[in-house]
Protein backbone atom coordinates (compact mmCIF):
# COMPACT_ATOMS: atom_id res chain seq x y z
CA UNK A 1 0.00 0.00 0.00
CA UNK A 2 1.07 3.54 -1.18
CA UNK A 3 0.99 6.09 1.93
CA UNK A 4 1.72 8.59 -0.38
CA UNK A 5 -1.33 8.24 -2.48
CA UNK A 6 -4.37 9.77 -1.58
CA UNK A 7 -7.79 9.50 -2.80
CA UNK A 8 -10.27 12.36 -1.75
CA UNK A 9 -13.59 10.41 -1.56
CA UNK A 10 -16.97 12.56 -1.23
CA UNK A 11 -20.82 10.88 -1.82
CA UNK A 12 -21.68 13.31 -5.20
CA UNK A 13 -24.52 14.44 -6.19
CA UNK A 14 -26.12 11.93 -9.17
CA UNK A 15 -28.50 14.72 -10.05
CA UNK A 16 -25.20 16.32 -11.39
CA UNK A 17 -22.61 14.49 -10.56
CA UNK A 18 -20.33 16.33 -13.06
CA UNK A 19 -20.32 19.62 -10.99
CA UNK A 20 -19.64 17.58 -7.25
CA UNK A 21 -16.91 16.04 -9.00
CA UNK A 22 -15.35 19.41 -10.17
CA UNK A 23 -15.33 20.78 -7.12
CA UNK A 24 -13.82 17.93 -5.19
CA UNK A 25 -10.83 18.11 -7.61
CA UNK A 26 -10.35 21.62 -6.79
CA UNK A 27 -10.54 20.79 -3.14
CA UNK A 28 -8.03 18.14 -3.75
CA UNK A 29 -5.56 20.44 -5.86
CA UNK A 30 -5.69 22.84 -2.59
CA UNK A 31 -4.62 19.74 -0.69
CA UNK A 32 -2.05 18.69 -3.03
CA UNK A 33 -0.36 21.62 -3.01
CA UNK A 34 0.30 21.43 0.49
CA UNK A 35 1.28 18.00 0.21
CA UNK A 36 4.10 18.09 -2.27
CA UNK A 37 5.63 14.50 -1.42
CA UNK A 38 1.79 13.03 -1.73
CA UNK A 39 -0.16 12.57 -5.11
CA UNK A 40 -3.54 13.91 -4.17
CA UNK A 41 -6.55 12.68 -6.23
CA UNK A 42 -10.30 12.69 -6.07
CA UNK A 43 -13.40 10.54 -6.46
CA UNK A 44 -17.21 10.53 -5.91
CA UNK A 45 -19.29 8.13 -5.13
CA UNK A 46 -21.75 8.91 -7.81
CA UNK A 47 -19.31 9.70 -10.65
CA UNK A 48 -17.43 6.20 -9.40
CA UNK A 49 -14.30 5.06 -7.75
CA UNK A 50 -11.14 3.68 -9.49
CA UNK A 51 -8.84 0.94 -8.10
CA UNK A 52 -7.15 2.70 -5.61
CA UNK A 53 -4.36 1.27 -2.64
CA UNK A 54 -3.06 4.08 -0.87
CA UNK A 55 -4.44 6.54 1.78
CA UNK A 56 -8.41 7.57 1.05
CA UNK A 57 -9.94 10.47 2.92
CA UNK A 58 -13.86 10.12 3.37
CA UNK A 59 -14.90 13.94 2.71
CA UNK A 60 -18.02 13.13 4.95
CA UNK A 61 -19.37 14.73 7.65
CA UNK A 62 -19.78 12.35 9.90
CA UNK A 63 -18.78 8.12 10.64
CA UNK A 64 -21.93 6.23 8.97
CA UNK A 65 -22.81 3.49 7.24
CA UNK A 66 -21.47 5.26 3.83
CA UNK A 67 -17.54 5.62 5.34
CA UNK A 68 -17.58 2.86 7.58
CA UNK A 69 -19.16 0.00 5.35
CA UNK A 70 -19.77 1.10 2.13
CA UNK A 71 -16.77 3.01 1.01
CA UNK A 72 -14.45 -0.22 1.95
CA UNK A 73 -17.01 -2.48 -0.57
CA UNK A 74 -16.82 -0.27 -3.46
CA UNK A 75 -13.23 0.22 -3.34
CA UNK A 76 -12.89 -3.87 -3.73
CA UNK A 77 -15.13 -3.61 -6.48
CA UNK A 78 -13.29 -1.16 -8.46
CA UNK A 79 -10.47 -3.21 -7.89
CA UNK A 80 -8.20 -1.47 -4.92
CA UNK A 81 -8.27 -1.89 -1.03
CA UNK A 82 -7.25 1.59 0.17
CA UNK A 83 -6.77 2.22 4.06
CA UNK A 84 -9.50 4.38 5.02
CA UNK A 85 -9.12 7.40 7.41
CA UNK A 86 -11.55 8.84 9.96
CA UNK A 87 -14.16 11.04 8.25
CA UNK A 88 -13.90 15.16 7.60
CA UNK A 89 -16.54 15.62 9.76
CA UNK A 90 -14.90 13.57 12.75
CA UNK A 91 -11.97 15.42 12.83
CA UNK A 92 -11.93 17.43 16.39
CA UNK A 93 -9.96 19.95 14.42
CA UNK A 94 -12.70 20.41 12.01
CA UNK A 95 -15.36 21.40 15.19
CA UNK A 96 -12.76 23.73 16.50
CA UNK A 97 -13.08 25.44 13.08
CA UNK A 98 -16.52 25.37 12.80
CA UNK A 99 -16.69 26.88 16.64
CA UNK A 100 -14.08 29.73 15.20
CA UNK A 101 -16.31 30.23 12.08
CA UNK A 102 -19.23 30.82 13.90
CA UNK A 103 -17.39 32.72 16.94
CA UNK A 104 -16.18 35.60 14.07
CA UNK A 105 -19.75 35.80 12.61
CA UNK A 106 -21.50 36.90 16.24
CA UNK A 107 -18.62 38.45 17.86
CA UNK A 108 -19.96 37.54 21.51
CA UNK A 109 -20.75 33.74 21.86
CA UNK A 110 -22.84 34.73 25.41
CA UNK A 111 -25.25 36.57 23.10
CA UNK A 112 -25.36 34.35 20.49
CA UNK A 113 -28.22 31.87 19.10
CA UNK A 114 -26.50 28.98 16.78
CA UNK A 115 -28.63 26.43 14.47
CA UNK A 116 -26.54 23.71 12.99
CA UNK A 117 -27.74 22.44 10.28
CA UNK A 118 -27.09 18.73 8.94
CA UNK A 119 -28.20 16.26 7.30
CA UNK A 120 -29.06 13.37 9.22
CA UNK A 121 -30.69 10.07 9.03
CA UNK A 122 -33.56 7.79 9.85
CA UNK A 123 -31.11 4.70 9.67
CA UNK A 124 -28.17 5.62 11.49
CA UNK A 125 -27.81 7.94 15.02
CA UNK A 126 -23.88 8.57 13.72
CA UNK A 127 -24.88 11.73 11.86
CA UNK A 128 -26.77 13.49 14.42
CA UNK A 129 -24.41 12.71 16.66
CA UNK A 130 -21.48 14.29 15.04
CA UNK A 131 -23.88 17.76 14.36
CA UNK A 132 -25.17 17.47 18.26
CA UNK A 133 -21.92 17.09 19.77
CA UNK A 134 -20.90 20.80 18.07
CA UNK A 135 -24.28 22.14 19.59
CA UNK A 136 -23.13 20.96 23.08
CA UNK A 137 -19.80 22.25 22.55
CA UNK A 138 -21.05 25.71 21.57
CA UNK A 139 -23.44 25.60 24.41
CA UNK A 140 -20.85 24.72 26.96
CA UNK A 141 -18.86 27.73 25.56
CA UNK A 142 -21.83 29.85 26.54
CA UNK A 143 -23.65 29.85 23.27
CA UNK A 144 -27.40 31.56 24.63
CA UNK A 145 -28.79 28.79 22.50
CA UNK A 146 -27.13 26.27 20.30
CA UNK A 147 -29.31 23.38 18.46
CA UNK A 148 -28.97 20.70 15.77
CA UNK A 149 -31.53 20.54 13.20
CA UNK A 150 -31.64 17.93 10.75
CA UNK A 151 -32.81 17.39 6.83
CA UNK A 152 -33.52 13.80 6.99
CA UNK A 153 -34.25 13.52 10.68
CA UNK A 154 -36.05 14.81 13.73
CA UNK A 155 -35.85 17.72 14.81
CA UNK A 156 -36.14 18.71 11.11
CA UNK A 157 -35.15 22.20 9.61
CA UNK A 158 -38.89 23.51 7.94
CA UNK A 159 -39.91 23.16 12.04
CA UNK A 160 -37.15 25.23 13.69
CA UNK A 161 -38.77 27.70 15.63
CA UNK A 162 -37.52 31.11 18.14
CA UNK A 163 -34.13 32.22 16.32
CA UNK A 164 -33.77 35.99 16.55
CA UNK A 165 -32.59 38.53 14.17
CA UNK A 166 -28.91 38.01 15.58
CA UNK A 167 -29.02 34.12 15.18
CA UNK A 168 -26.70 31.95 12.90
CA UNK A 169 -27.27 29.06 11.11
CA UNK A 170 -23.46 27.15 10.13
CA UNK A 171 -24.68 24.38 7.09
CA UNK A 172 -22.71 21.49 8.65
CA UNK A 173 -21.78 20.31 5.27
CA UNK A 174 -18.69 19.18 3.40
CA UNK A 175 -19.75 20.49 -0.17
CA UNK A 176 -22.21 22.77 -1.83
CA UNK A 177 -24.71 20.40 -3.19
CA UNK A 178 -28.35 20.90 -3.51
CA UNK A 179 -28.81 20.65 0.27
CA UNK A 180 -26.87 23.65 0.85
CA UNK A 181 -27.96 25.72 -1.73
CA UNK A 182 -31.48 24.83 -2.11
CA UNK A 183 -33.12 22.33 0.52
CA UNK A 184 -31.48 24.37 3.78
CA UNK A 185 -32.29 27.93 2.42
CA UNK A 186 -36.08 26.04 1.67
CA UNK A 187 -36.84 24.68 4.97
CA UNK A 188 -35.31 28.13 7.03
CA UNK A 189 -37.17 30.02 4.57
CA UNK A 190 -38.92 31.75 8.27
CA UNK A 191 -35.66 32.07 9.84
CA UNK A 192 -34.76 35.28 11.20
CA UNK A 193 -30.82 34.89 11.29
CA UNK A 194 -28.27 34.29 8.78
CA UNK A 195 -27.00 31.54 7.16
CA UNK A 196 -23.33 30.81 6.85
CA UNK A 197 -21.76 29.52 4.33
CA UNK A 198 -21.04 25.66 4.51
CA UNK A 199 -18.08 24.22 6.58
CA UNK A 200 -16.68 22.61 3.88
CA UNK A 201 -15.75 25.46 2.05
CA UNK A 202 -14.00 27.75 4.08
CA UNK A 203 -10.69 28.55 3.02
CA UNK A 204 -8.85 26.55 6.27
CA UNK A 205 -9.95 23.59 4.88
CA UNK A 206 -7.55 21.78 2.73
CA UNK A 207 -4.94 22.65 5.75
CA UNK A 208 -7.30 20.33 8.10
CA UNK A 209 -7.42 17.59 5.70
CA UNK A 210 -3.45 17.91 4.45
CA UNK A 211 -2.83 17.25 8.95
CA UNK A 212 -5.36 14.71 9.26
CA UNK A 213 -3.85 12.80 6.14
CA UNK A 214 -0.30 13.21 7.43
CA UNK A 215 -1.85 11.95 11.14
CA UNK A 216 -3.35 8.65 9.02
CA UNK A 217 -5.96 8.63 11.57
CA UNK A 218 -7.49 4.91 10.38
CA UNK A 219 -11.82 4.91 10.39
CA UNK A 220 -13.10 2.66 12.84
CA UNK A 221 -15.35 -0.06 11.84
CA UNK A 222 -17.62 -0.36 14.65
CA UNK A 223 -18.62 3.10 15.88
CA UNK A 224 -18.47 6.85 15.39
CA UNK A 225 -15.77 8.67 17.73
CA UNK A 226 -19.50 10.85 18.78
CA UNK A 227 -20.92 8.16 19.80
CA UNK A 228 -20.91 4.72 21.64
CA UNK A 229 -23.90 3.04 19.51
CA UNK A 230 -22.92 1.24 16.46
CA UNK A 231 -23.58 2.05 13.42
CA UNK A 232 -26.71 1.33 11.70
CA UNK A 233 -27.66 -0.85 8.19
Amino acid sequence: MDDKSVLIVAHGQPSDPALAAGELAELAAKVAGLLPDHQVTSATLATGLPPHRGLVFPMFMAGGWFTRIALSQKLMAAGGQGRVLEPFGCDPLVHDLAISIITEAVGDLSDAQVLIAAHGSFKSSAPSDVANHLARRLAHLGAARAEAAFIDQDPQLAHVTGFGLKSVCLPFFAARGSHVAVDIPTALSGFAGRILPHLGGDARVPALIARAILAGVPVCAETCRYSSNTVQI
